[in-house]
């Protein structure tokens, strides 16, 4: 595993994490057509959620929560396909032993 690559993955994940709640106040594209077709409503709730509308709980702002989320996501994503993709790197190796 190339250590550079990761870290430059990691940068871009968290720049477009920071960035993206800026972008636009709009909803987007799948949310835009339900609203469009009427169906909004009957959508469900998911049967869990770990943070709750992409807002982080505690944070008055609401940008900075969105933020925030997406922060603490990708760092969360990032670190399970790390560790995934170490194990298989450990794996191969003793494989080829």
């Amino acid at each position: 595993m190339k250590t550079k690559w990761w870290l430059i993955a990691l940068l871009v994940c968290l720049a477009v994490a920071s960035l993206s709640p800026l972008a636009s106040s709009s909803p987007d594209g799948l949310e835009r057509v339900a609203e469009d077709k009427g169906f909004i409503d009957t959508g469900q709730e998911a049967p869990f959620q770990v943070i709750a509308d992409y807002v982080f709980p505690g944070i008055a702002n609401e940008t900075l929560a969105t933020i925030l989320a997406g922060l603490i996501g990708t760092f969360v994503l990032f670190g399970v396909a790390y560790g995934v993709a170490w194990l298989l790197t450990l794996r191969r190796r003793e494989l080829a032993k």
